[in-house]
């Protein structure tokens, strides 16, 4: 059987194993898509079930989350954590709370952060978690207590040597510190090191609100470099205007770029002036608004509600909204407008079909288990501070990640590079990623 036949047949096993999780097939599509090369040149990654191994979560964990809101009604919801891969260490991943969580969500972000948590350099796995819970236009008492008793359950399956969870989409400061409290409260301890994301005043890292963000950026600053171009004077894209948005305009703007456009799931605002970052923090951060109120109070932006974000001229578009936000059709226009680079902010934001498009029209293209692993770093750098009891500055902690950032596109251009598909940068984070994991669990057998 040769390898292509090999990595279909088990790939059709994973479909009929996993049945109703197409977020979760296209992220194993394309790992195993990206492997059929190692496979080919280094024939004993095949061995000992290993491919198999590495699909398959070490653990997944579903639990009720019963909660009473302020009207003193019962809510239910439901609460996951899969602990993909623990071959380099503990367990690591956020918590995201949103309506559209399930089970292959949670898989596929889990399966992502494996390869992501690889390409840090640091000693962490892989794993994921969330639930299906709203917290917009819930009251601080209801989401308070809701992430007590989210805790309740989670907190036997965590713990700073063995799962650290951080945040993630609808998990910020606020809900780390009513998760941490509730942990503190069953533990009966200050274990600092079970969450990352937490309070500067009570064992939080510097930089780490940032970090996805400018970890972005300085790894797209990297790319262009090596492609002989700069982010300075060029003009970007970014969709999205949470919290990787907001931080990947502000560190863009700060290395010479102007942003032109940003976006919500309200619309999209145009900004060829650049993006008045303290006024949208304002906005976004302080008083949790729209961002078509950017419109209303700055000079010069444009609100759009029809058309899309990734029809403007630009050099860079770095997608930080939500996964499969950019087909082929989006592909099609940003490579007709003149994008010729491509960082994903989100995790799997751009859909198969953009990524061929990509390919075939020479974009360079960073996917987001690289482009976006800096938020990961840096809560890998948290718990180094909580394990020594130490605390770092701003500038050190920075200098720590733009460094994470700086070798992890190294690695994936040389990776590329080495199995004959130089600018390939998703086969070389995915091979990069793999391959170490992969030489750690032939080491230590069959578990």
């Amino acid at each position: 059987m040769t390898i292509d036949e090999q990595v279909s047949t088990y790939y059709n096993m994973l479909l009929k194993r996993n049945a109703g999780e197409p977020e979760f097939h296209q992220a194993v599509a394309e790992v195993l898509d990206s492997l059929k090369i190692v496979l080919e040149k280094d024939p004993h990654y095949a061995d000992y079930g290993l491919i198999q191994r590495l699909c398959e979560p070490e653990r997944q964990l579903i639990f009720r989350v019963p909660w009473v809101d302020d009207d003193g009604m019962v809510q239910v919801n439901r609460g996951f954590r899969v602990q993909f891969n623990s071959a380099l260490g503990p367990y690591k991943g956020g918590l995201r709370f949103h309506p559209s969580v399930n089970l292959g969500i949670i898989k596929f972000l889990g399966f992502e952060q494996i390869f992501k948590n690889s390409l840090t350099g640091l000693p962490i796995g892989g794993g994921k978690g969330g639930s299906d819970f709203d917290p917009k236009g819930k009251s601080d008492a209801e989401i308070m207590r809701f992430c007590q008793s989210f805790m309740t359950e989670l907190h036997n399956h965590i713990g700073e040597y063995r799962d650290v969870p951080a945040g993630d989409i609808g998990v910020g400061a606020r809900e780390i510190g009513y998760l941490f409290g509730q942990y503190r409260r069953l533990a009966g301890q200050h274990e600092s090191g079970v969450l990352t994301g937490k309070g500067l005043t009570w064992g939080g890292s510097l930089v780490r609100k940032e970090a996805t963000g400018y970890g972005l950026v300085y790894l797209t600053a990297e790319m262009l470099k090596a492609h002989g171009e700069s982010l300075a004077g060029a003009k970007v894209i970014v969709s999205g205007s949470g919290n990787v948005a907001i931080y990947a305009i502000e560190k863009a703007q700060e290395l010479g770029a102007t942003v032109i456009g940003f976006s919500d799931s309200s619309g999209w605002i145009e900004t060829p002036n650049g993006v008045d970052v303290a006024k949208l923090r304002e906005i976004k951060e302080e008083r949790r608004e729209r961002a078509a109120v950017y419109c209303d109070e700055v000079e010069g932006a444009i609100c759009h509600t029809d058309g899309s974000i990734w029809d403007l001229k630009a050099d860079v578009a770095l997608p930080c909204a939500t996964q499969n936000e950019l087909d082929g059709d989006h592909a099609r226009a940003l490579a007709a407008n003149g994008v010729r680079f491509v960082a994903e902010g989100a995790n799997m934001p751009s859909t198969p079909e953009a990524i061929e498009v990509f390919r075939a029209k020479g974009v360079y293209f960073a996917p987001g288990k690289a482009a976006n692993a800096g938020g990961v770093a840096t809560s890998a750098l948290e718990m180094q501070q909580n394990a020594s009891r130490d605390s770092w500055s701003f500038e050190y902690t920075d200098q720590r990640l733009h460094k994470i950032m700086s070798n992890i596109y190294r690695t994936i251009a040389a990776t590329a590079k080495e199995y004959g598909h130089e600018g390939d940068y998703v086969l070389g984070a995915n091979i990069a990623g793999f391959k170490k994991v992969a030489d750690a669990m032939l080491a230590q057998g069959v578990i």
